[in-house]
């Protein structure tokens, strides 16, 4: 399976380096020295990566025969791609790839269908599923432990306690007038 695991920024200095934005949470993994990358345009790759350092809070890469600005800026907008066994799972326990979560079905403790992840938004705060429901319309769930109770990835699901108002709006308006 392959993943898109950055994007070149713009050329560093004078000797090939380039900015990346990192689209992985495993840059020390997907982007060490030696990692062999496939690019978007295919035509700028395979890319290898030689170096990389940290530089004012930003990864900088170095690729193989990318040895001077121009050739740098000349990679700028690329991603870089890597291969990805799909059955690999993250070290940390509850912690999952995007493309694991991806397409699993939502339900509520109860068992009350909700929709299909969709994508995953990766905010400052918190992660999000879009979730498609039934009707096409969606609806954005935070993924963290105290709403998404559970993952199973054998039963393809994922089972959310949401707060009133998340998943059905008339749970909202029906309380304010209560208070009324």
């Amino acid at each position: 399976m392959q993943l898109v695991v950055a994007r070149v920024g713009r050329a560093h200095g004078i000797k090939g380096e380039v900015t990346v934005e990192v689209r992985t949470d495993e840059p020390e993994l997907r982007l060490a020295p030696g990692a062999v990358l496939a690019t978007d345009p295919a035509s700028t790759g395979p890319l290898t990566i030689a170096a990389g350092r940290v530089h004012s809070g930003r990864l900088l890469l170095r690729f193989e025969g990318v040895t001077d600005r121009n050739a740098a800026e000349a990679l700028r907008n690329t991603l870089l791609i890597a291969e990805v066994d799909p059955e690999e799972l993250p070290e940390g326990e509850d912690e999952y790839y995007d493309h694991q979560l991806i397409d699993l079905d939502v339900v509520t403790e109860d068992g009350q269908e909700v929709g299909r992840i969709t994508e995953i938004s990766h905010l400052p705060s918190q992660d999000l599923f879009i979730v498609e429901r039934p009707d096409g319309s969606e609806v954005m769930i935070p993924f963290v432990e105290e709403i998404v109770t559970e993952i199973d990835l054998e039963q393809q699901k994922a089972v959310i306690a949401p707060p009133p108002g998340l998943i059905d709006d008339r749970a909202v308006i029906d309380s304010t007038r209560e208070e009324s």
